[in-house]
């Protein structure tokens, strides 16, 4: 009796740190399989193992009902910020033996000097299907691809976390490899290349937004970041006066709507007081029934 308290004990609150809440019915289920496990039962402090482990011993009814059953933190919400985007350089001049014309860099990072591995599981990066293999899985940062091409297409990014119960987020891209020319009557030219020496950056900042995470998630977001480097973190192209820069576009954009909407007003206006003047014209000149 001894050891099967010492067990339940021990092995209960394993359940519990992966976020499975304990019910009768599973703990009569699970119980005689915790049994068999050597004692003491101690795991590492890494709980995707847990969870491995969890699906390893568990029948899957029992493992689909507890995942379902999984908490999640109530009125929660956390962010975190994240620039995406590519590097190109161009070669100076087509290659022979494959006509590819620039080397390119695809990637995802934070926007702090944070180690994004402590929550994200995994990054697939998605590339042209004339690619040999299109399907590219990053597990550890610099969550990245380098390649070379000729053409630009659309990149898609999907984002895998380290909880199974949060959906992946699926980002797109564009890959950038020629600069657009504006001509001096502000219309846009035909595409070129930057110099050989010059590299062409195209970046953009979002945001991942977890709205009432589970226990497990919320854990791993809030405990204290780690840094990715040592030392100041930089991006290719300015994060905070771009976004400055986009607020002040909105700002001036809103600004334009609402100005406009003054004067169509004051048109709608005025065509109604010119209507109903001609309405009262009308009416003084009609002639009067006998």
């Amino acid at each position: 009796m001894e050891k099967v308290c010492e067990t339940i004990h021990l092995k209960v609150p394993f359940l519990q740190r992966i976020g499975y809440r304990i019910t009768l019915n599973v703990c009569i289920q699970v119980l005689p399989m915790l049994l068999q496990l050597p004692l003491p039962f101690r795991l590492p402090s890494n709980t995707t193992y847990y969870a491995e482990t969890m699906a390893k011993i568990l029948p899957p009814q029992v493992v689909e009902e507890s995942s379902l059953q999984a908490g999640r933190v109530k009125a929660s919400t956390i962010i975190k910020p994240i620039v995406y985007g590519n590097v190109a350089r161009y070669f100076g001049k087509k290659r022979e033996e494959d006509g590819h014309t620039h080397q390119w860099t695809v990637y995802l990072k934070p926007l702090l000097n944070e180690d994004m591995s402590t929550w994200i599981k995994k990054v697939h990066f998605k590339l042209h299907e004339s690619y040999e293999n299109q399907n590219r899985i990053i597990l550890v940062p610099p969550y990245e691809v380098t390649e070379t091409g000729w053409g630009e297409f659309e990149i898609v990014i999907k984002v895998y976390f380290h909880d199974p119960n949060e959906r992946p987020v699926t980002l797109y891209h564009v890959l950038k490899l020629f600069q657009t020319a504006n001509s001096s009557d502000g219309s846009s030219g035909p595409p070129q290349p930057c110099p050989s020496r010059k590299a062409l950056v195209a970046e953009t900042y979002d945001e991942i937004i977890f709205s009432e995470p589970t226990l497990h998630m919320h854990q791993l977001l809030t405990q204290p970041p780690l840094p990715v480097v040592p030392g100041p973190w930089r991006h290719e192209t300015d994060i905070e006066a771009k976004h400055k820069k986009s607020l002040e576009q909105i700002l001036a954009a809103k600004q334009k709507i609402r100005k406009e909407i003054s004067e169509l007003k004051e048109k709608i206006k005025s065509t109604r007081e010119t209507i109903d003047m001609f309405k009262q014209q009308m009416g003084q000149h009609e002639p009067a029934q006998s």
